[in-house]
């Protein structure tokens, strides 16, 4: 880890502090405040839950704040894994005897809908100490220190780097407190991290496609389905997947809007992580033909986004409509939607009784 870039960062935050005082006592006093709600949860407290508390332990986490509707987000998570299950494995991750990189591994296993960024932020609230946020911004902020092999994807978020990053996060409280900052838990850590260490426009280093075994290469292809359809519903639009748009062509997601009493605008999105196009280019080709499709996207790799360009037969598709996404600017897209609409959900422009 660079240690003079960290050094740099601390100088800038306290710089920070002492320049606004009142906005670093707020930022202490809303720390401490999620931290004795999330720790006045016990085990039991959880079990007896209904869907509404639920809702509202969720929804006061940051990493959900982007979502307007949390009944729906919820909603999703419970009708996806069950109520009962979610409610025992997130009992498991919390409060279990075992090492917390093996329930981390299990938990992420076992439930879905819900990624790192809000097991981290529970684990934290839960112990500050020994726990970090371990999200995007976390990542970025060690790539900037030069902390190396990160992960980029959300299923290479496993129980042994958020060790590693909760390491990580241990070295800078120390120096933290070396320098005199009253605060140097692991959430202290994170709004360092938040505000003074990602870099403008970083990005991890891209994951070869052609090292990931065919067991990733799935795993990618689902992670960048549901990013795109998040991406939708955070533009406003009915976004879904695996949707029927011609007979014999399931499309991976499709973004839809209303347009008055006109009817619906359409937007395609076939994603390839690896092995023969010919199964996009055909569901591609059928999709275009709809009437209400505005756009087909083929949202692919670098290399496989090349392929793409010098296979898709001449003529076959509109090429106005035709458009092409790559898996990073996906994912960085993702990533600063997320960011904008978690630092818009701060200002509490919508009433918590809206959602």
């Amino acid at each position: 880890m660079n240690i003079q870039k960290l050094k740099e960062a601390l100088i800038r935050m306290q710089r920070r502090i002492k320049d606004a005082p009142k906005l670093a006592e707020e930022a202490m006093r809303e720390r401490k405040e999620r931290i004795a709600y999330y720790q006045s949860f016990t085990a039991a407290r959880i079990q007896s839950m209904r869907e509404e508390d639920f809702c509202e332990y969720i929804g006061k986490l940051w990493s959900t704040i982007m979502w307007g509707n949390k009944t729906y987000y919820v909603g999703k998570i419970i009708t996806e894994n069950g109520f009962e299950k979610t409610k025992q494995s997130l009992i498991k991750l919390l409060y279990g005897a075992e090492d917390i990189s093996s329930r981390w591994n299990v938990f992420q296993k076992e439930i879905k809908g819900i990624g790192p960024a809000t097991m981290s932020e529970l684990l934290s609230y839960s112990k500050p100490d020994e726990y970090i946020i371990f999200n995007t911004s976390t990542v970025r902020a060690l790539s900037y220190l030069e902390v190396k092999n990160l992960p980029k994807y959300n299923y290479q978020y496993t129980g042994e780097k958020f060790l590693e990053a909760c390491h990580y996060g241990k070295q800078i409280a120390r120096l933290m407190e070396k320098e005199g900052f009253e605060d140097v838990s692991l959430l202290a850590v994170d709004y360092l991290m938040w505000d003074e260490l990602p870099p403008k426009g970083g990005s991890v280093k891209e994951i070869s496609a052609s090292k990931l075994g065919q067991k990733e290469e799935t795993t990618i292809h689902e992670e960048i389905k549901r990013k795109l359809v998040e991406i939708g519903q955070f533009l406003g639009f009915d976004s879904r997947a695996e949707i029927k748009i011609a007979t014999g062509a399931i499309v991976d997601v499709i973004w839809a809007v209303k347009i008055g009493n006109m009817g619906r605008a359409l937007y395609v999105f076939e994603v390839q992580s690896h092995g023969s196009i010919d199964s996009m280019i055909l569901n591609l080709i059928k999709a275009q033909a709809h009437p209400a499709v505005q756009a087909v996207v083929a949202v692919a790799s670098t290399a496989q986004l090349e392929k793409v360009k010098g296979e898709f037969p001449e003529h076959a598709i509109d090429k106005n409509k035709l458009k092409l996404w790559d898996f990073d600017d996906v994912m960085q897209v993702h990533d600063l939607l997320g960011q904008a609409l978690s630092s818009i959900g701060k200002l509490s422009l919508v009433p918590e009784s809206f959602f």
